[in-house]
């Protein structure tokens, strides 16, 4: 057993107030989003994706942030993946950021629709041609393969399917989603575990900024 119970740390990096915060969580998720997009921790767009199935059991994930809007959150994926699964047959999710050395961390929460075609196709061709194959090949992900040597080889056959210099065409298994947030939640670690959390939800007009006992 590795016993963890001593392991902790104090944060104290920051602190978020009222007074400050952006009446509009976008601009505030952007903000920060911005802050961690400079600092020099890898990869700030990524983000754990949890979904649940008709039954309600849930799944987690990360995946990589590809375009933050006004409208909402954008992802890709595989369709025939688990969590286009999930999502298929129950279209609704939660993204969580967590910036360590930030000592930040944001949910957003709200029902997720796909992306239209034309909009996943423009996204596709700006992947690199190895990660565009790679969709090809991985299909159905997340199914069972039988060794690492079969995903070579479909990789392989791919690339003289479609050799250096022809496009490869979007699978119409793959594309985006869109999450349109229904509510935010903003954490900001301090010391002693006296963190500060907003929540933000929809009002009559804009949204309703309520903080959250840590």
């Amino acid at each position: 057993m590795t016993d963890l119970t001593d392991l902790r740390l104090s944060y104290q990096k920051g602190e978020l107030r009222r007074d400050r915060l952006n009446p509009d969580p976008h601009a505030q998720f952007q903000g920060w989003l911005e802050e961690a997009l400079a600092s020099d921790m890898p990869e700030p767009y990524a983000v754990t994706l949890a979904t649940a199935d008709d039954l309600g059991r849930p799944s987690a994930r990360t995946v990589l942030l590809r375009g933050s809007e006004e409208r909402g959150l954008v992802v890709y994926s595989n369709y025939h993946s688990h969590k286009g699964r999930d999502l298929s047959a129950n279209p609704q999710a939660e993204l969580l950021f967590y910036w360590p050395q930030l000592e930040r961390q944001v949910r957003v929460y709200g029902r997720v629709e796909r992306l239209d075609d034309a909009e996943s196709t423009e996204y596709f061709h700006k992947r690199p041609r190895e990660s565009q194959l790679a969709a090809h090949s991985s299909d159905p992900q997340s199914a069972p393969i039988a060794s690492r040597a079969e995903l070579e080889a479909k990789f392989a056959a791919l690339e003289a399917r479609f050799p250096e210099g022809q496009p490869v065409p979007k699978p119409e298994f793959w594309g985006g989603y869109l999450l349109t947030p229904a509510a935010w939640e903003f954490w900001q670690g301090r010391p002693n575990r006296m963190h500060d959390r907003f929540e933000y939800l929809p009002a009559a007009e804009g949204w309703r900024i309520t903080r959250l006992m840590p």
